[in-house]
């Protein structure tokens, strides 16, 4: 079972992302600052992170800085959520490492779309 990972500190967003991710068949932990996002990763490998941008205590800058020192080179597939379509602020995203950019709100073919495929891979 592939494990996925919502950074988010809307307990709405983690509720709707983690009811779809699970009916995709995902095992799925969630944090609401990059600090947990980094010990939940740390204490267990996910396979997806679906990551929001402005956070507390940890931002998604610096959380992104300490996946890449903790994966050790087997990386997980990372999911920008912004709320608006801002050119700078997600090249700044997809510079900083992630993989692939999912707007809020989202349903569930979002998610489809971005983690079935995922989901598949062996």
């Amino acid at each position: 079972m592939k494990r996925c990972l919502i950074v988010d500190d809307s307990s709405v967003v983690r509720k709707i992302a983690r009811h779809h991710l699970e009916r995709l068949g995902y095992e799925v932990s969630e944090a609401e600052n990059g600090k947990e996002a980094l010990e939940s990763y740390k204490s267990g490998y996910h396979d997806a992170i679906l990551l929001d941008w402005q956070l507390p205590v940890m931002g998604a800058q610096e959380f992104l800085t300490g996946l890449r020192i903790a994966s050790r080179g087997r990386r997980p597939f990372v999911v920008y959520m912004p709320t608006e379509y801002d050119f700078q602020d997600i090249n700044r995203a997809y510079s900083s490492g992630v993989d692939d950019v999912m707007m809020k709100p989202f349903d569930g073919s979002d998610i489809r779309e971005k983690f079935g495929a995922i989901n598949k891979m062996s």
